[in-house]
């Protein structure tokens, strides 16, 4: 079972920049593709990003693409989030957790989420 401890949110104007982080501990992490999820009030949790396991191949949901930037660090077990030229609609919960990459959905262990904030 992999732990996840999500970190790196806060409030931030349109147009700023975050990175997330996702420390994960666990030694089937590096086995498996991981992927960020993101989930507004109201409203369900919807994918945002998604690595496999080597870091070779990315997912981006078309409304951060060219925004968001995921990346890995195997040695360090962590997953990052760039996100860039943030938008009010890009407030939500962001959480990261393993990944079934084919099919796009999230399995396994759920962090407790960090709240990012976009003013306008």
């Amino acid at each position: 079972q992999v732990q996840l401890d999500e970190s790196g949110g806060g409030l931030v104007q349109a147009g700023g920049s975050l990175r997330l982080s996702c420390a994960a501990s666990g030694r089937i992490f590096r086995r498996n593709a991981m992927g960020w999820f993101r989930q507004a009030p109201g409203k369900e949790r919807d994918i945002v990003a998604a690595v496999n396991w080597s870091g070779g191949r990315t997912y981006y949901a078309d409304s951060v693409k060219g925004r968001f930037t995921i990346s890995r660090d195997n040695a360090q077990n962590k997953v990052y989030l760039q996100m860039n030229n943030l938008k009010p609609e890009d407030t939500a919960v962001y959480y990261c957790t393993s990944v079934d990459f084919e099919r796009l959905q999230g399995f396994g262990s759920w962090g407790q989420g960090t709240q990012v904030t976009v003013s306008s």
